[in-house]
């Protein structure tokens, strides 16, 4: 399963499959009592993944306990149910679960499996290509997995992700301010008025004492590391010399996907 959204579009597509073992071999998910290690299971598959992804070129990915979390109530409802799925009835989208769970992405995607061990779940998610490419997909850096022991089989999840930083409005347009600096316009202190503008989705907004901006930007994206084009451009023409920044909720719905709102006057 797959989410994405990136400035004000979002893409949703979903991958599953099935995978049964008639006669369970239990190798490295067998503790010295018999009993199946989910804890090292998980490990095993996280360690596994990164080995995967290091030879593709993919980077390793980074421990997130909140999708760990997310994945372990999925998982537990799989062990429940017997039949793998993504979603079950009465529950949360991996989205969802992953929000819910305290997490914050711009990406989401999820594998789930049921196997005899997590070498075997590994090997199995490598050769399906849906969930290869979940596994090994350049657009996540993050992932938690879940796995419990049921019926002498485990069930695995992985919940892999584009983590977003969690920013207050404050520390939002603290971080576009710097941004806008290097162009030589200065910025003002008092937001209130780009915060107005922020919640709007058009027009020119007015002060108190008259002053209009002469150049409104309004733009929300889950990637604050670079300008809109369009405002780097109006920066760069020097017909400006003072801006105010605002950031306000984003106001598209992107169901559970971080995204943060912002609205740059132009003076």
């Amino acid at each position: 399963m797959r989410g994405v959204v990136r400035g004000l579009f979002w893409i949703f597509a979903i991958t599953t499959a099935t995978f049964a073992f008639a006669q369970p071999q239990y190798g490295a998910a067998m503790q010295g009592g018999g009993a199946l290690d989910q804890r090292g299971a998980a490990e095993q598959i996280f360690a596994l993944a990164n080995e995967a992804r290091l030879q593709a070129g993919a980077g390793e990915l980074e421990w997130d306990p909140a999708l760990a979390q997310a994945a372990l109530q999925h998982c537990r409802r799989m062990a429940q149910e017997g039949p793998i799925a993504h979603r079950y009835g009465g529950e949360p989208d991996v989205s969802g679960r992953a929000a819910q769970a305290g997490a914050h992405f711009s990406v989401i995607e999820e594998n789930v499996a049921v196997g005899p061990s997590a070498d075997a779940i590994h090997e199995e998610w490598m050769h399906s290509p849906g969930h290869r490419s979940n596994l090994l997909s350049r657009d996540v850096d993050h992932v938690g997995i879940a796995v419990v022991a049921a019926r002498g089989v485990l069930y695995a999840v992985a919940d892999y992700s584009r983590a977003v930083q969690s920013l207050s409005q404050s520390q939002v347009e603290a971080r576009v301010a710097e941004l806008i600096r290097p162009s030589g316009v200065g910025i003002l202190r008092d937001s209130t008025l780009a915060r107005q503008a922020c919640t709007t989705d058009g027009g020119i907004p007015r002060g108190s004492s008259g002053q209009t901006p002469r150049f409104v930007m309004r733009w929300q994206d889950a990637d604050l590391s670079h300008l809109p084009q369009a405002l780097s451009e109006h920066l760069a023409s020097g017909r400006y010399r003072e801006a105010a920044v605002g950031s306000c909720p984003a106001q598209v719905a992107e169901g559970s996907f971080t995204a943060y709102r912002v609205a740059v006057l132009l003076y």
